[in-house]
């Protein structure tokens, strides 16, 4: 009587003639590229890999930056159109403005009487001493500032009772209007620049380090543990852990910082006039008030806007565009239909400074 593994055997063996069956996945091994054994289990193999294709072509789409198509002209006249037709709707409606007498000419004079007055500023050199005062200023005192704001706003984002003690009083300082300064800044340094450049770093530091320390905030805990499992210090792993991590935070501040600063500025040189203090955009615009010359008023505002709008355009703004296509963030429509007109101008002015 045949043992148990003879039958085994016997069951298990194959008929002569038959074709190979399938293995676990429906498809034969001895046959080149898997093939089915049947029509249903073909179409099932033929399906599954094509299901198979098409999420990996979208995976592949999805990593792949499709390269723009547009022509530099072109993206040049996307960038540049949307502000000069912001700036033509503007001036149209100032115009309009003018010529229905809402106001009499000297209280509001037109873009025409506008453009004469820094026409005969410019001839006359006071549009260019007052740009070049308050830019010098404006700017030394933004460095100052960031000079000081950076190392304190370190401390006070790495040490825990510093932030709990002085914390509420570094944003009380940031709200806090910084024309209030001008006062105690003429009585404790005279009018000189010293009463400028203290108004600007009252103003400025603040906001810096309270930048600073959000960025810190930020900063996922898993970057702090690799460092110290890489035997990173606290020097090391300040500035090449936390300070990179947390640099948009940081920018933000920096940002925020130029802006009071400027401000600062403004306000100190229209209050302190005279003295030692030179003639900046602040005294162009106090000037034009105590002459009632609105044509005058009206030029020197336009300066403070345009100065503004030039260093975000021309630093920050590369910069930031600079830190989001490094991480990964750099908004892929900017260059598509229906973008915003700022992040085209913004790459406008980065490419004609060659940033």
């Amino acid at each position: 009587m045949p043992s148990e593994t003879s039958k085994s055997t016997e069951t298990l063996a194959p008929r002569p003639g038959a074709l190979p069956g399938p293995d676990a996945s429906g498809l034969s091994p001895e046959t080149p590229d898997a093939v089915a054994t049947g029509p249903r289990e073909a179409g099932a193999v033929v399906g599954h890999a094509k299901d198979v294709s098409d999420i990996e072509a979208g995976l592949d789409a999805l990593q792949t930056t499709v390269a723009p198509t547009a022509s530099r002209w072109s993206k040049a006249f996307h960038a540049v159109y949307p502000p000069v037709l912001a700036i033509a709707i503007l001036l149209a409606v100032w115009q309009t403005l003018v010529w229905l007498e809402v106001q009499p000419i000297y209280n509001l004079p037109g873009p025409e009487q506008v453009w004469e007055a820094v026409t005969r500023a410019a001839a006359s050199g006071t549009l260019w001493q007052a740009l070049g005062t308050s830019l010098e200023r404006g700017v030394l005192g933004f460095l100052a500032a960031v000079a000081i704001g950076t190392p304190l706003g370190i401390l006070v984002a790495r040490v825990r009772w510093v932030r709990v003690s002085f914390g509420p009083i570094i944003t009380g300082l940031q709200v806090l209007p910084s024309v209030a300064w001008v006062p105690a800044g003429i009585i404790w340094f005279g009018l000189s620049d010293a009463t400028v450049y203290f108004v600007i770093l009252m103003g400025a530091v603040p906001s810096i380090i309270n930048g600073i320390v959000s960025g810190v905030d930020q900063v996922p805990p898993l970057y702090r543990r690799v460092g110290q499992v890489l035997g990173a210090g606290r020097f090391q792993m300040i500035k090449d852990v936390i300070l990179p991590a947390a640099f948009p935070g940081y920018l933000a501040g920096l940002k925020q910082g130029w802006a009071f600063s400027w401000r600062s500025l403004m306000a100190a040189e229209i209050i302190a006039v005279g003295g030692g203090i030179g003639f900046g955009l602040g005294a162009f615009l106090q000037q034009g008030r105590e002459l009632s010359d609105m044509a005058l008023v009206f030029t020197a505002i336009l300066l403070i806007l345009v100065v503004g709008m030039v260093i975000e355009l021309l630093f920050f703004a590369p910069v930031e565009k600079s830190m989001l296509r490094r991480r990964g963030l750099a908004p892929e429509t900017s260059t598509s239909k229906g973008s915003g007109w700022l992040l085209r101008r913004r790459e406008l002015a980065a490419a004609a400074f060659g940033r």
